[in-house]
C-alpha cells in the first residue's frame, strides 16, 4: 500500500483534527449580517506576524484586490516582529477598535486575532493548513468567522527540484522553527518526498531566530544539501542562513521566491502577491455582503501558479550548474 502523504492529502487530514481534541475558536454568535462602511469606508485592521519578502508580498497583494474592487476602506496595519506577545497586544487592540474584517497575515497571527473575537470576520493568508492550526473547523467548511487562503507550498516538486541539482546527493537536512505549528504538516511533507528520492533526512530545528547562526552552522559537513519550507522564523531570518551555509559550501532548496532572493539556492514556490490577493478577493466578498467565512472553504493557489527561481550569485559561490532547470526559471 501507498503511504505517501500528498498535499492535498495532508489538507484532508488535517482538516479533521478538531476532532481529535485540537482546540478550536467557538463559533460566532453574531448574526452573520455584513459589514457596513462608515463615512471613510470599511475599517480593516491587519496583523502581520513579522517582516519578510512572502508576507510583504501577501500583504500587497491583499489591498491590490480590494482596490480592483473599488470598495473604499482605512486600514489599521500592525506589524509584530515576530513577537508572540506582540501578536496578542495587537490582536486586542483591534477587536476593541471595533474594526469591520481583520487580515491576519501568518499563522500565528491569525492564532492571536481568532483567539481574541469569534464576531469579527477574520481572513488570514500565507497560512499552511487552517484546520491544523485550529482556526477552523476544516478546511472545507470553517464553521467560524475564519478563513483565507493557505500557502502549503509544493513540496514533493521542491524535492524534485533538489534531486535534479544534485543527483548524487544522499543526505538533506530540514531546518525549521519548532514554534511555528504551520511547519510540521510541511516537515512531514519533507520526510515522505526526501524517501521518494532516497534521501536520509535529519532535522535541524530552532526555537527562535537567535539560535539559526549556531544551528546552521552545526549542519555543515553532516548533509550534503539542506531544505527550508515556508517557515516564518527561518524565512525572516534568511540572510543569516545563507551566510553561514554559503560560506561553507551547504546549498539550501527552499520554500518561497523571498528565501532564493535572500540566499537561498532555488525553489518551485508560490507567488505571495497572488496568494494575498485571492485572500482579498475573499475579504470583497464578505464585506460586501455575497458570503460569509463560516461558509468559505480555504483557497489554495494552482499549482500552475507556482515559480521555478533560482539565485545566479549563490549559485556560482556553491559552483552548481543551474542550466540543468532548463529556460523555465527566472534567475534573481
Amino acid at each position: 500500500m501507498d503511504n505517501k502523504l500528498t498535499r492535498r492529502d495532508a489538507l484532508r487530514l488535517m482538516g479533521g483534527l478538531g476532532a481529535l481534541g485540537v482546540a478550536l475558536p467557538a463559533l460566532s454568535a453574531c448574526s452573520g449580517a455584513a459589514p457596513s462602511a462608515g463615512a471613510d469606508g470599511y475599517r480593516i485592521g491587519v496583523l502581520q506576524l513579522t517582516e519578510h519578502a512572502a508576507l510583504d508580498a501577501a500583504h500587497k497583494g491583499f489591498f491590490k484586490a480590494l482596490d480592483a474592487s473599488g470598495i473604499a476602506y482605512q486600514v489599521d496595519d500592525n506589524n509584530a516582529q515576530n513577537d508572540q506577545s506582540a501578536c496578542q497586544t495587537i490582536a486586542t487592540k483591534l477587536v476593541n477598535a471595533g474594526e469591520d474584517l481583520i487580515l491576519a497575515i501568518a499563522t500565528p497571527a491569525a492564532q492571536a486575532v481568532a483567539g481574541a473575537t469569534t464576531d469579527i470576520p477574520i481572513i488570514g493568508t500565507a497560512i499552511t493548513d487552517f484546520a491544523a492550526s485550529g482556526l477552523v473547523a476544516s478546511n472545507e467548511k470553517p464553521g467560524n468567522n475564519v478563513t483565507g487562503s493557505s500557502d502549503l507550498t509544493p513540496v514533493a516538486e521542491q524535492f524534485d527540484l533538489l534531486a535534479k541539482l544534485f543527483p548524487a546527493a544522499r543526505t538533506v537536512g530540514v531546518l525549521y522553527c519548532t514554534a511555528e505549528s504551520n511547519s510540521d504538516v510541511q516537515v512531514k511533507l519533507a520526510d515522505e518526498a526526501a524517501a521518494s528520492h532516497g534521501l536520509a533526512v535529519t532535522h535541524f530545528s530552532v526555537s527562535s531566530s537567535n539560535e539559526i547562526q549556531q544551528v546552521v552552522e552545526s549542519m555543515v559537513g553532516k548533509v550534503d544539501v539542506a531544505y527550508a519550507p515556508t517557515d516564518n522564523t527561518i524565512a525572516a531570518g534568511m540572510t543569516t542562513v545563507a551566510m553561514v551555509a554559503t560560506d561553507n559550501g551547504l546549498p539550501f532548496i527552499v520554500g518561497d521566491v523571498g528565501m532564493v532572493e535572500n540566499g537561498g539556492l532555488a525553489t518551485y514556490g508560490i507567488n505571495y502577491e497572488e496568494l494575498g490577493k485571492l485572500a482579498g478577493q475573499m475579504a470583497v466578498k464578505v464585506l460586501k455582503g455575497e458570503s460569509k467565512p463560516a461558509d468559505m472553504p480555504i483557497q489554495h493557489l494552482d499549482v500552475s501558479k507556482c515559480a521555478l527561481v533560482s539565485n545566479k550569485k549563490v549559485a556560482e559561490k556553491l559552483d552548481v550548474d543551474l542550466s540543468v532547470l532548463g529556460d523555465s526559471q527566472t534567475q534573481v
